[in-house]
């Protein structure tokens, strides 16, 4: 009897073991942490660098007589009533800042503004002899351009196609000289014009965003003196376009040279360029 009930009692005991095991919380590894990928916003200030190359249109120089002497000569050839001007080039380096909005982070449509100097240093002197060989000298030379244009695009990530436009505006320089038959061809007729000119831009561009583990960025010593956020680049196509001026070409100089002149300089081109962008 007394060996029956220490077997009933030691069963109670498992069986009460087991059921207060039961409610323990099992030992199992936790979930997972799950870290959502930064997903990339063109939204922010940039400031950037940009060099390129300048083709300038061959756009005619025109010339006018103001009186019937002048008008004469123009028309028999003894001044050019067109001459052609064309001039290629590298830009020097050149910069700008400007602000994106993106409306939906990663993929989305992104608006903004930028302004911009690239200095020039473009410079043609085109030359021409009449049939007398008196000569005729001309300049025309834009030393630098700007711009304050908008910019609309899509961005599928780090990838930006935009389109641009706005106002130009840039430092030009028109000269005509023309030179006397007399021995030593003095300069008969003389003008200049020194001065801003102002028109406008249009164009597009592609710029990308560099991954902070690309291999490029161990060539950017910048971005991380300026703390910026991320690094883009970019290509842009520019048409520029600033008008046309009258420069009046005044005689007076020589006893033989009355009258005067009228000559009509026009400057637009093409601008290509690459450049860095530093965004926040």
């Amino acid at each position: 009897m007394f060996k029956t009930l220490l077997l009933a009692s030691a069963a109670s005991i498992l069986v009460a073991g087991a059921a207060a095991a039961a409610d323990l919380p099992r030992r199992a590894e936790p979930p997972p942490v799950f870290t959502p990928v930064p997903v990339f916003t063109w939204t922010g200030f940039y400031i950037g660098t940009n060099t390129g190359y300048v083709i300038t249109d061959n756009g005619p120089i025109r010339t006018f007589g103001n009186d019937p002497f002048t008008t004469n000569n123009v028309r028999q050839g003894f001044r050019p009533a067109r001459i052609s001007a064309e001039q290629d080039g590298l830009t020097s380096l050149g910069g700008g800042i400007g602000y994106n909005y993106q409306f939906t982070p990663g993929s989305g449509f992104v608006v903004g503004f930028e302004a911009d100097a690239t200095w020039t240093d473009i410079s043609k002197r085109p030359t021409y002899f009449s049939q007398r060989l008196d000569p005729a000298a001309f300049q025309q030379t834009l030393d630098w351009l700007g711009t304050v244009r908008g910019r609309v695009g899509y961005a599928f990530d780090r990838v930006f196609v935009y389109g641009t436009g706005g106002f130009a505006y840039g430092n030009v320089l028109y000269r005509a000289n023309f030179f006397s038959l007399a021995a030593g061809n003095p300069l008969a007729y003389s003008g200049r014009y020194d001065d801003l000119e102002t028109g406008f831009a249009y164009g597009g561009g592609i710029e990308f965003a560099i991954p902070t583990d690309s291999f490029l960025n161990r060539f950017n010593f910048v971005g991380p003196l300026l703390r910026a956020q991320a690094v883009t680049i970019k290509a842009e196509y520019l048409r520029y376009d600033l008008g046309s001026r009258n420069v009046l070409v005044a005689g007076g100089l020589l006893p033989a040279a009355p009258g005067s002149y009228t000559s009509r300089f026009r400057t637009e081109g093409d601008l290509i360029r690459a450049g860095f962008n530093y965004k926040w």
